[in-house]
């Protein structure tokens, strides 16, 4: 898995967000947020900027090494 990937899972559930509720509210598929959580894709800007807002937080704490 990919820092990215963990990352995300990790703020996902400290927001309080179930993939099923970052999926609706992101307008992000619900398979695709599952494949950006085990690593096996990698998001555009305008995801990674899309899931940040959808989380009310900035973007760079997804990008946290």
């Amino acid at each position: 898995m990919n820092r990215f990937a963990e990352n995300l899972k990790k703020v996902r559930k400290e927001c309080g967000f179930t993939q099923e509720k970052l999926a609706y509210e992101s307008n992000i598929t619900l398979s695709q947020i599952a494949r950006l959580e085990t690593g096996k894709i990698n998001p555009t800007l305008c995801t990674l900027v899309t899931i940040a807002n959808t989380l009310s937080i900035p973007k760079e704490k997804l990008m946290e090494f």
